[in-house]
């Protein structure tokens, strides 16, 4: 039972390394944390109902993921080809890549549901 919690300690030290790895060496990192301290800050700024910050949380989220996903599959793909040109791998790094603009996209449609009236109407 001891070697079970040991494991799941070591699972979230893990976890976090990716978060930092992410961080740090994602470049389109910034950019995403940017945007969602913006978000967060016109939450409170505007006092978003607690179903606003439920759709505002999951879409902040919803992106990071993507991005962790994205990075994970390029990692790999790079690994994979020794970074050689192939079009299976460019594909399957573009479908990856799409994945995050899609999330980007549906995260900028709730900032501009949830805040744009907002911002119109004071």
């Amino acid at each position: 039972m001891h070697s079970y919690f040991q494991k799941r300690i070591l699972s979230f030290k893990y976890a976090f390394r990716g978060i930092k790895i992410l961080m740090q060496e994602t470049p389109n990192s910034p950019i995403h944390t940017t945007l969602a301290i913006m978000a967060i800050t016109l939450g409170f700024v505007f006092r978003i109902s607690p179903k606003e910050w439920i759709a505002t949380c999951f879409a902040i989220g919803l992106v990071f993921v993507m991005e962790a996903i994205n990075t994970s599959i390029e990692t790999l793909a790079d690994y994979y080809s020794n970074k050689q040109i192939d079009h299976r791998i460019a594909k399957l790094k573009d479908l990856a890549a799409a994945g995050v603009l899609m999330a980007a996209i549906a995260a900028l449609a709730v900032g501009i549901i949830i805040f744009l009236p907002k911002i119109i109407h004071g």
